[in-house]
């Protein structure tokens, strides 16, 4: 006689597995009104909002020098980011001195405050916080580049049927 086999209940089969809680809810909070999207990216929860990464929340307890929350921008911002957030930093985990990514640091006496302050910058859409994600930039470059090459195959083509 066969084995039988167990037939997991319909629940199980359509489970979703349940998202850790976000760290730093309040900036999800602070800047739920521009409908801001989340994904998981190295252990952290990065947030977008439109075609741009403009935050990532980190709070990992192992590995604590980065936690806070990471602000996406250029070196070109950073001092002009720096006055307004005097605590900001190079991120370390990537081994380099100076980064794009800067955080503000958890551990930082003022980082309630800063981080609500970073939201306001990000609702304002100020340019200095955040960018579009290289892949992104690379898609709708190679999506630019293959018009021209159509419009001129099919103008080739157009002559050839005549």
């Amino acid at each position: 006689m066969p084995k039988q086999r167990r037939i997991a209940p319909a629940d199980d089969l359509f489970a979703v597995k349940k998202r850790k809680p976000a760290p730093h809810q309040f900036v999800l909070d602070a800047i739920a009104s521009l409908a801001p999207v989340t994904r998981p990216m190295f252990g952290c929860l990065a947030v977008y909002v439109g075609n741009k990464i403009v935050l990532i929340l980190r709070d990992k307890p192992d590995a604590s020098a980065d936690n806070g929350v990471w602000l996406a921008t250029t070196e070109q911002h950073h001092e002009s980011l720096r006055r307004e957030f005097p605590n900001m930093r190079s991120i370390q985990v990537l081994g380099k001195k100076v980064t794009r990514w800067q955080v503000l640091p958890v551990d930082a006496t003022d980082f309630e405050e800063a981080a609500l302050r970073a939201c306001d910058l990000v609702i304002a859409r100020d340019p200095r916080i955040g960018k579009v994600p290289q892949s992104r930039r690379a898609k709708s470059k190679r999506a630019g580049d293959a018009a021209p090459k159509n419009t001129a195959r099919k103008a080739a083509t157009k002559g050839r049927r005549k």
